[in-house]
């Protein structure tokens, strides 16, 4: 490998460590709204296929690690992912003790990347065997993907009556732009449709807005005060082993292989479902908080890193809510890649370990640093000066000028009734990994019921 594509993976493996601990800890950023449109944009340009699998491994290490402080310091959860571990971090914070909850949720992320970067490798390699009956049957895998992850909702039913609906909202817009020319019949409008379903809650929350009745109705609880306290910090590197106690480590190992063989699964459901068992039987309540943040750190990160990785590697085909949600773009951002011509079909195996090693290990070198080190510092900078509003509004810009690009002016119409629909399917309790289910699957359902189309 030529030493010039090297220093190019180190160089976005950097930036994106970066870019993606100052977002982590940025209040109420959404991991697939924050790395999804990030990613698109970098195929869209052009960039070696390595390089942004490298940049898109260190920004998933980099967002978990630091999506914790939020959380330990405020109890604002930094992600949606980081959402389960609020009710934990607030006992260590009654309890005087925020910096352990930074400290113990960082060393579970950090072991649960290293756990998840060679399962995941190993794991994939065993799967390829399968992957030609797997690609042959892939339609009727994400639906009943859709349908999997419906029925582990919590509004099930709503969700599973969602599918055909939205299924045909999405491939109907499609016909229409094929039959009124706007775009050929060999282009299926996917990319701006994707991130459409990424910002629907953005979106719809913003149209709401527009009625005044609505925001006359809205609480105002005026300014939130957050004290900051000075915390102790060590000398040298820190070490995760030293951090977490034994126990610690032993249940964040456990749901870190499980976080892997579960790549398939809803990351959040298996959060909540582990961090719960894991400790139930522990009675001490900062033990208790303790052990299950560790734990649910781990498997988040291994999760991530497994879900994207083996239908990566194995398949190259979205086969779960990671690799659809968050990482869809390496899989399918037309013209750039599609399901037949993808990172999967370009990079050789040794290429898939260059490239996540170097993303983990500068993720974890730079960010599980800085958070041991200057969690406060950083989270008072941004809790100050870079607004909530001001990074929806980026990614939301960057959503509207991708639907123009896929398609004109009428798309980003298109893209924002998308949205909306989605929006309102989320707030009903359709997670993203049904709707992206059933974007994937579109085509082939609605041709079952109406052949020809």
């Amino acid at each position: 490998m030529e030493l010039t594509l090297i220093l190019e993976m180190i160089t976005a493996s950097v930036i994106g460590a970066v870019l993606y601990t100052i977002i982590g800890i940025a209040p109420g950023t959404d991991e697939t709204a924050v790395l999804a449109p990030v990613t698109l944009v970098l195929v869209l340009s052009g960039f070696e296929p390595i390089v942004i699998l490298a940049f898109f491994i260190s920004a998933i290490v980099a967002k978990k690690l630091t999506d914790s402080i939020p959380v330990a310091i405020a109890g604002i959860p930094g992600g949606v992912m980081s959402a389960p571990m609020v009710e934990h971090a607030m006992v260590l914070k009654k309890h005087g003790m925020p910096e352990v909850s930074i400290r113990k949720m960082a060393s579970g992320s950090v072991i649960g990347t290293f756990i998840a970067v060679p399962m995941s490798l190993l794991l994939a390699n065993l799967i390829i065997p399968l992957a030609d009956v797997i690609t042959q049957y892939s339609n009727q895998i994400f639906l009943g993907g859709a349908i999997f992850l419906a029925l582990m909702s919590k509004n099930r039913w709503v969700s599973l009556l969602s599918i055909i609906p939205f299924a045909f909202l999405i491939q109907g817009l499609r016909i229409a732009y094929w039959e009124t020319g706007i775009v050929p019949e060999d282009v299926t409008v996917f990319t701006s449709f994707f991130l459409g379903i990424t910002i629907g809650p953005v979106i719809l929350k913003l149209a709401e807005l527009l009625s005044g009745k609505v925001r006359r109705q809205l609480p105002r609880y005026g300014l939130k005060e957050i004290v900051l306290k000075k915390t102790k910090t060590e000398k040298g590197f820190p070490n995760p082993f030293k951090i977490l106690d034994r126990k610690e480590i032993g249940t964040t190992s456990f749901s870190s292989i499980l976080g892997v063989l579960t790549f398939f699964m809803s990351p959040v459901g298996m959060t909540i479902f582990l961090g719960e068992t894991l400790t139930s039987r522990i009675k001490d309540p900062v033990k208790k908080a303790t052990r299950a943040i560790s734990s649910m750190d781990g498997l988040t990160n291994a999760a991530y890193i497994s879900g994207t990785l083996i239908p990566l590697i194995a398949i190259g085909l979205p086969l779960s809510p990671t690799a659809i949600g968050p990482g869809g773009a390496l899989f399918n951002a037309p013209p750039v890649f599609t399901p037949e011509n993808n990172i999967h079909h370009m990079l050789s195996t040794g290429d898939f370990i260059m490239a996540t090693v170097i993303g983990a290990f500068v993720a974890i070198t730079i960010t599980f640093y800085v958070t041991i080190k200057y969690a406060q510092q950083i989270c008072a900078f941004v809790f100050r000066y870079v607004p909530h509003e001001a990074m929806l509004g980026l990614f939301f810009g960057l959503v509207i000028m991708l639907a123009f690009m896929d398609a004109g002016i009428v798309n980003v119409a298109g893209v924002l009734v998308v949205a909306l629909v989605a929006g309102f399917l989320h707030r009903r309790g359709v997670n993203y990994g049904v709707q992206f289910m059933t974007l994937y699957a579109a085509p082939w359902l609605i041709s079952v019921f109406i052949p020809g189309l």
